[in-house]
């Protein structure tokens, strides 16, 4: 963690109490660790609620408090030294709301108070201001997971990731060498995989049946259960507090930070105005801690920001009117990758993409990346269509992920390996430098022989040198293609239309030389739910209700299929 004190200055002195009970409105009290100025001046109020327990937020608490805040560190119910259960997503409204309110009223709190947190810090942070507490001045959502958008599944493909989270947050304490044993992981997901064993079984497969695994397989899809847990969108028109969203090009969860951006953006609310977005050049773990280097990309200096330091400008802005943050040039920040310097531009809208459609097409098949198809500038006029096959119970795939992948970013294990599993489209080599910077867009017309499959769609620049750089990805469950809330699964052999728009945020400068490549495939990995394709349950499918799916995409004057680009002229 970053801060700012200069080797030479005195550390300002500070107020430390372990084990203050904040009482909820059923009686619960949730156990919280304050850490105050020294000068005893009553000062706003900065707080996060965790299940990763209070000692983890344990120098930002000392950061602030050496800043000009009392910072809060308190315990989900059930969690640390909390009372209760925790249950994951289901309190956090009630119980942010509490803590507002009880710290709004204690003598070293001058009736303001504001959030911070990252992850499941994100997601608290707007279930807290679902409910309104008067006293909540701001709130800084970071890396925001939303509970039926990007966690526990996305596009209604459960990630095994659940249960290891689960795992980590079983219990009353961290449980981090199991959390980060990679290992120990892999080794679960594979005996899933590979003994072709129901995803449903997942939990009793790793030993842990003491969480909510199978209650969140029972809603497979965002439904009442998960509304519970979210931000109605009819309530982002009451929204009026000035918010700081941040979140990364390779953020796990940056689908959940966007999600909450893009309805406020769409509402009636007063306070869009006084909502900005950063959007750095990092993966999860960046969004508070960035670093140059992760996944195989290296990124300048400049993608190294003073979050601490941010937050704290952000806070005295909007709690106690100084200065507005000198890096807030404007209310959108953005990171053009490649180009390495950061952007800014008042809406995202107002960034100035150009939408630019490139075609899928062949002539010879694309069935891997020395034998592929294009993607052109014009309709398609070569073969009408590729074909492929995807056959759940080949193990090959499986092989391929024995070992944690460090490079994620740019290994090409997967591309080089597609087993017949897939197409292959490049694009004409760039005649000079261009920035894409938005969210790009994929439509397509595909049959296929089976009533349900999964499809997964990644982008990526291939360098001069051949070297590769993932841009964004996208998935998507037949059955769901019309709607994510209701199921229809296909008629084998009709050719339908499916468009995949959950490709994650992006900006990078494609280099004068570089290709684009997409890939299309059925996803037969370890860190997925398997689709079977039988068109049953897929958490309950197994092995032996497997079909093989053979899959055409079609790309001619009468289904043409296209990706639509963002390009920054």
């Amino acid at each position: 963690m970053q801060t700012t004190q200069k080797n030479n200055e005195k550390p300002a002195r500070i107020h430390f109490t372990w084990g203050v009970k904040i009482p909820m409105r059923d009686r619960v009290c949730l156990n919280a660790t304050i850490y105050q100025p020294g000068d005893g001046k009553y000062v706003p109020v900065i707080f996060t609620l965790t299940p990763y327990v209070a000692d983890a937020a344990h120098l930002r608490g000392i950061y602030f408090a050496q800043h000009g805040y009392v910072f809060a560190a308190v315990d989900s119910r059930g969690r640390g030294n909390s009372e209760g259960i925790f249950e994951p997503f289901a309190n956090e409204a009630n119980d942010g709301y509490d803590i507002v309110e009880w710290l709004s009223g204690q003598s070293w709190c001058d009736g303001q108070v504001a959030m911070w947190g990252g992850s499941y810090g994100g997601y608290v942070q707007w279930m807290a201001l679902r409910e309104a507490p008067a006293h909540l001045k701001t709130i800084v959502p970071t890396a925001s997971a939303a509970a039926g958008v990007d966690f526990p599944f996305f596009k209604n493909i459960f990630s095994p990731f659940e249960i290891q989270w689960q795992t980590y947050v079983s219990g009353a304490t961290r449980n981090d060498s199991i959390m980060n044993d990679s290992n120990f992981w892999i080794q679960k997901f594979q005996e899933m995989h590979q003994g072709y064993l129901p995803y449903k079984e997942l939990d009793r497969i790793i030993g842990n049946t003491s969480t909510y695994f199978q209650t969140w397989v029972a809603h497979p899809r965002p439904d009442d259960y998960w509304d519970k847990m979210s931000f109605p969108t009819e309530q982002y028109d009451r929204i009026n507090l000035p918010i700081l969203t941040i979140t990364g090009h390779y953020d796990g969860d940056q689908p959940g930070a966007m999600e909450y951006y893009r309805k406020h953006m769409a509402s009636n609310s007063p306070s869009k105005p006084d909502h900005y977005l950063i959007m750095g050049p990092w993966d999860h773990a960046g969004t508070r801690d960035p670093k140059t280097e992760f996944g195989g990309l290296k990124f300048s200096e400049a993608a190294i920001l003073d979050l601490n330091k941010l937050h704290q400008e952000w806070y005295n802005w909007r709690i106690k009117g100084k200065k507005k943050p000198a890096f807030l040039k404007k209310r959108v920040a953005y990171y053009v990758m490649g180009e390495e310097k950061w952007k800014y531009a008042d809406s995202l809208e107002a960034i100035g993409s150009v939408q630019i459609s490139l075609y899928l097409d062949s002539s010879e098949g694309a069935n891997d990346v020395f034998h592929s198809g294009n993607l052109v500038d014009h309709e398609p006029t070569g073969a009408p269509y590729d074909v492929y096959t995807y056959d759940p119970l080949d193990k090959r795939f499986g092989e391929l992920e024995r070992k944690e992948i460090i490079d994620y970013l740019t290994d090409q294990s997967y591309e080089l390996n597609l087993f017949g599993n897939g197409l292959v489209y490049h694009s004409e080599p760039f005649s000079k430098n261009t920035e894409i910077t938005g969210w790009i867009k994929l439509f397509t017309w595909i049959s296929f022989d089976v009533p349900d499959t999964d499809f997964t769609a990644t982008l990526a620049e291939v360098l001069p040198n051949g070297a590769v750089i993932k841009l964004t990805q996208d998935y998507l469950r037949a059955r769901y293609r019309e709607s994510n809330r209701v199921e229809k699964l296909l008629e084998p052999g009709t050719i339908n239309f499916y468009t995949f728009d959950g490709f994650t945020f992006f900006s990078r400068r494609i280099a004068k030389g570089s290709r684009l490549r997409l890939i299309i495939s059925c996803p037969n990995t370890i860190f997925l739910e398997k689709n079977y394709n039988s068109g049953g349950v897929v958490a309950e499918e197994s092995g032996k209700d497997a079909r093989t799916a053979h899959v055409t995409l079609h790309h001619n004057k009468e289904h043409p299929s296209y990706v639509k680009l963002p390009v920054v002229r």
